[in-house]
């Protein structure tokens, strides 16, 4: 069994006085994947959101390590989490090689060794290295999702949280992002991934966890789950 690097425990959190989430449980163990599942609304974002720190914890538990996750946003990427929002969030006028300099900004490390640290990213995104001195607003959208998950990964993290990163790709390209994401958890990185691409994730998953109304009603290994487990879960009829 891997090291369990994140445990989310009855979380209960939302917006100001307004309650999103009511009861999502899930873990994230070293090396493996767990998908969070769910239609729009059900509250995933809003569960990563409390994750990182952007969003209050009204109930509930989130455990790091082994320990209560309570500090601020930009001190949870110092311990070793980070988060690549829905949207494809890059720095659009600077270079690809400027961004990913950015990313690793929290590291307190030199330039030299963090464009020692980007040809590793461009190792697993050759295209981001062969247009490395490009603005980031000339690529793709697919090739800007690529560009924000090397950023995340230039801040040498133990957990890596992906909301959504197919928005919006064709699904040659979606394919491709799967991949590369799967090829990540066997560098030992722990990765909870959001997805509307049920079956290109569950495809890449340990963990399985699907939420309605802000609830979990799914949760278990990726190959005992099946399609009538999943399509239950989706209408809300998951015990």
């Amino acid at each position: 069994m891997s090291d369990v690097l994140l445990e989310v425990s009855g979380l209960q959190t939302g917006y100001g006085d307004l309650t999103v989430v009511r009861d999502v449980s899930l873990t994230v163990r070293q090396g493996e994947i767990t998908v969070l599942l769910g239609r729009n609304g059900a509250g995933k974002t809003t569960t990563l959101r409390a994750i990182t720190g952007l969003n209050r914890v009204q109930g509930g538990t989130v455990s790091y390590l082994g320990g209560a996750l309570t500090e601020a946003a930009h001190k949870r990427v110092a311990r070793g989490i980070s988060y690549v929002q829905e949207g494809k969030k890059v720095f659009h006028e600077l270079t690809i090689e400027q961004n990913l300099i950015l990313g690793g900004f929290s590291r307190g490390v030199g330039k030299r060794e963090l464009i020692s640290a980007a040809e590793e990213i461009y190792q697993l995104f050759p295209i981001l290295g062969s247009k490395r001195a490009l603005a980031a607003a000339s690529m793709s959208g697919g090739q800007q999702q690529m560009l924000a998950i090397g950023q995340a990964l230039m801040a040498k993290p133990k957990l890596l949280i992906l909301d959504e990163p197919s928005q919006g790709l064709a699904p040659v390209i979606v394919k491709e992002v799967m991949e590369r994401v799967h090829e990540l958890k066997g560098t030992g990185l722990g990765i909870l991934l959001v997805e509307q691409a049920v079956q290109d994730s569950v495809a890449i998953a340990d963990e399985v966890t699907v939420v309605e109304m802000g609830r979990t009603v799914l949760s278990g290994s990726a190959r005992d789950v099946s399609v009538d487990d999943l399509q239950q879960a989706y209408f809300g009829k998951a015990s």
